[in-house]
């Protein structure tokens, strides 16, 4: 019988992994448990996790605090609708979130994801513009390279090579322009009063390879839509809570976003939760004695109570623990050894904060590049104890903020590993 082999050989006969092709992957990594910086597999087998398990773990697996916060708020309250009720944690959490915020953000939707929290952004930013009636403004702008997750809205502004070719018949107008000052201007000037609002990942871009967008162009991206009335998306899901060396990486460009859109390591990466941050000339745009001039939307798990409260101890170790400057420390530790050791000369390197990233010239740059292929193998071969996921041909770490020093030298250490039997 099938339910005598073990559970991880019985994956393959039931499980649809994500961002997977089950025709080329061999076999999956049977993790059985995870402490601070380090994965367990069933055999025993010890990883550390150099990619924060999707970029959300933030302090480390299984901290304490976070843990405890999870096992009071179910003893307390689990879960209650958020339409018509409401409850200490998520209140707490919203009044948190906007202290910390950039200026202006003051109102604090629940979603369940970075995808829909970005849904929540341009369904809200959309109507926005309907209800203040300055033109038909209907076109969108994102940068090219763009990921803002996968459900259909955030497919229209993520760029379509290669994830969302197939969609395109069934997405909305959307202009992508490249990271650049002039060209966002230029971009925005052409479409004058049609623009509804830009997103954009500010300081990096995560799924296109760890691509820079400078402070500069975030400055740019503000002033243009300033100019013509365009709202401004800051999408934060993956950079924000240090990850780039400050709380939020809107911080570095000084600027405050209308919408901002947070996810990942929100709870520390323990549950999923998200929200969308937003300032009050978009929330008025709904406020009305009208039924029909509600915001549309909302989700199940909406501000639940155990992510909240997660949420809200992750805070604190954000605080207690300086986990922006432990995160610039590690990234910092990261790229001093692969320049040590002749790795980065190999390559491109970058970093911002705590992401360090090689990317290689490649005939076939991107996410399906050749090379990626072959950098994914050599991860599985040449990293043993180090879990690595290349994108594309670029080579990346973003370790939890516990990573010590010695685990930032083996994972800087197996990088060169996996580098030099891809190459070479």
């Amino acid at each position: 019988m099938s339910e005598q082999r073990p559970w991880w050989e019985r994956d393959a006969d039931v499980c649809w992994h994500p961002y997977t092709q089950h025709g080329l992957e061999p076999s999956f990594l049977p993790v059985a448990r995870a402490e601070g910086a380090w994965l367990e597999l069933a055999d025993g087998t010890r990883m550390l996790d150099a990619v924060s398990s999707w970029w959300a773990c933030l302090h480390g697996h299984g901290h304490p605090r976070l843990v405890a916060a999870l096992s009071a708020q179910a003893a307390t309250l689990d879960h209650v609708l958020f339409a018509g009720c409401t409850h200490e944690p998520a209140v707490r959490l919203a009044e948190r979130l906007a202290a910390a915020a950039p200026p202006g953000l003051t109102r604090t939707f629940f979603s369940d994801d970075g995808s829909t929290a970005v849904e929540v952004a341009l369904k809200a930013c959309y109507t926005a513009c309907r209800r203040r009636r300055h033109g038909a403004r209907n076109v969108f702008v994102a940068l090219e390279g763009a990921y803002h997750g996968d459900t259909f809205g955030a497919m229209a502004v993520g760029d379509p090579d290669p994830f969302f070719e197939s969609f395109g018949d069934l997405l909305f107008e959307v202009r992508h322009v490249a990271a650049e000052v002039e060209a966002i201007r230029a971009t925005l000037d052409e479409l004058g009063d049609r623009a509804c609002a830009l997103i954009l990942e500010p300081i990096v871009q995560g799924a296109a390879g760890m691509r820079s967008v400078p402070p500069e162009v975030v400055q740019a991206a503000r002033q243009a839509c300033d100019k013509h009335g365009a709202f401004l998306i800051a999408d934060e899901v993956m950079t924000g809570f240090g990850r780039t060396g400050t709380l939020f990486a809107c911080e570095q460009a000084g600027i405050a976003p209308d919408a901002m859109c947070l996810s990942k390591g929100l709870t520390g990466g323990m549950l999923p939760l998200a929200v969308t941050l937003f300032n009050d000339a978009i929330f008025e745009a709904f406020r009305s004695e009208r039924a029909d001039r509600m915001f549309f939307h909302g989700h199940t798990y909406t501000g639940h109570a155990l992510g909240c409260a997660v949420a809200l101890a992750s805070l604190d170790v954000v605080e207690a623990e300086g986990t922006p400057q432990r995160l610039e420390a590690v990234g910092a530790r990261i790229e001093g050894a692969l320049v040590a050791s002749g790795t980065a000369a190999r390559g491109s390197l970058r970093r911002f904060g705590g992401i360090t990233a090689l990317e290689f010239a490649a005939e076939d740059e991107g996410y399906l590049s050749n090379l990626g292929a072959r950098l994914k193998a050599a991860c599985r071969n040449e990293s043993p104890d180090v879990l690595l996921r290349p994108l594309g041909n670029v080579l990346y770490a973003m370790p939890p903020a516990c990573t010590s020093g010695a685990e930032c030298d083996l994972i800087a250490a197996r990088m060169a590993q996996v580098v030099a039997s891809a190459l070479d």
